[in-house]
């Protein structure tokens, strides 16, 4: 019988030592309760998370869940729909921070909210004395038409063309006075809406300081 080197010995026992200490341990609790233990994954437990054990007993990694692509699907869902809420959150978050910013206190708020009001207003103003103008302009229009009543026909075609467009401009008018109407309205409901929200957060602001009496 052929003897056995020492180099041999030593090679051999180097590799077993190195297979024993990379031995692992699998171990999960299944969907009826049941603690498994296996040298490799565990197909039942394929569903939930497993651990890797060392041969001394102490967690070399966790493994997670295998997921169908329909799972990973449902999952991935509902990551991003937590991040675009999470997103969502942070933006108003700084929208209101913004918005305090902007209005510290009811004087800065009723200032803004009367120069909004107030460049709505000129522009429907505006509008009005336009359209008050081309009235104006119609009413002449159709005095010299009434010199021709007993022959429209006779109505020079300049005439006519300033009435039509007369119409055209004065219909322009009302429908852009009208637009401008519900501009108010809106603006108007934009600012009843941001000082109700202010409301709320000036009452979470500190109190400030009184300002200290000279002596």
């Amino acid at each position: 019988m052929a003897e056995i080197s020492s180099g041999a010995c030593a090679t051999a026992l180097a590799l077993f030592t190195a297979n024993a200490a990379a031995a692992s341990i699998y171990t999960c609790v299944d969907a009826t309760g049941r603690r498994l233990t296996s040298d490799r994954p565990l197909l039942e437990c394929i569903d939930r998370e497993q651990r890797e054990l060392t041969p001394s007993g102490s967690v070399r990694r966790i493994i997670a869940p295998s997921y169908t692509a329909q799972e990973r699907a449902a999952i991935e869902a509902k990551a991003r729909k937590e991040a675009e809420e999470k997103h969502r959150l942070a933006e108003e978050r700084q929208r209101l921070r913004a918005l305090v910013t902007r209005f510290p206190d009811q004087a800065s708020f009723e200032r803004e909210r009367a120069a909004a009001m107030a460049t709505v207003e000129e522009v429907i103003a505006t509008a009005s004395l336009r359209s008050s103008e081309l009235r104006i302009e119609r009413r002449r229009l159709d005095a010299e038409v009434e010199f021709y009543a007993k022959d429209p026909a006779r109505t020079p075609a300049p005439v006519r063309r300033a009435i039509d467009d007369n119409e055209r401009a004065l219909q322009a008018q009302q429908r852009f006075t009208a637009d401008r109407t519900k501009e108010r309205e809106r603006v108007a409901n934009q600012f009843d809406e941001i000082q109700a929200q202010l409301v709320a957060l000036w009452a979470q602001q500190p109190p400030k300081a009184a300002a200290a009496t000279p002596k």
